[in-house]
């Protein structure tokens, strides 16, 4: 007699299903875009400062090993206290341009758009050229 074996196996793999609703989560937010550009501006700023401090301690650490990763590290933390604001307002101003950029570019689409559907409807044409003579 041959006899089958029955396992009851999950529908969703549980890593798939976390992931999933994360996912739902995180699209039901409003990212602020300001904030983050702000942050990697500031990681950048910070790593720039990092490296130049890297290269004049290490000439000067031959044996103060511990004193070179403490100056390094201060160099560090005054280089975010010092930046970060600057960082904030040069993002904001970057993400302000970008949305009038962007809201100049979707009118002038629009309008392209309503010139050639104009341009194949003798209607529509008689309404644009009544708005002009306005």
């Amino acid at each position: 007699m041959t006899e089958f074996v029955h396992v009851d196996m999950p529908k969703s793999h549980p890593g798939v299903a976390r992931f999933e609703a994360a996912a739902r989560y995180v699209s039901g937010k409003r990212l602020d875009v300001g904030r983050s550009l702000a942050g990697m501006l500031l990681a950048a700023m910070v790593a720039a400062l990092l490296v130049v401090a890297d290269q004049l301690i290490d000439t000067w650490a031959d044996g103060h090993l511990l004193a070179a990763w403490v100056l390094m590290w201060v160099a560090a933390f005054t280089a975010i206290a010092f930046v970060a604001p600057a960082a904030r307002r040069l993002s904001i101003h970057v993400v302000a341009r970008l949305d009038a950029w962007s809201a100049r570019v979707a009118q002038r689409r629009a309008d392209a758009r309503l010139w050639s559907l104009a341009q194949k409807d003798a209607s529509l044409m008689s309404d644009i050229m009544a708005a002009r003579r306005d």
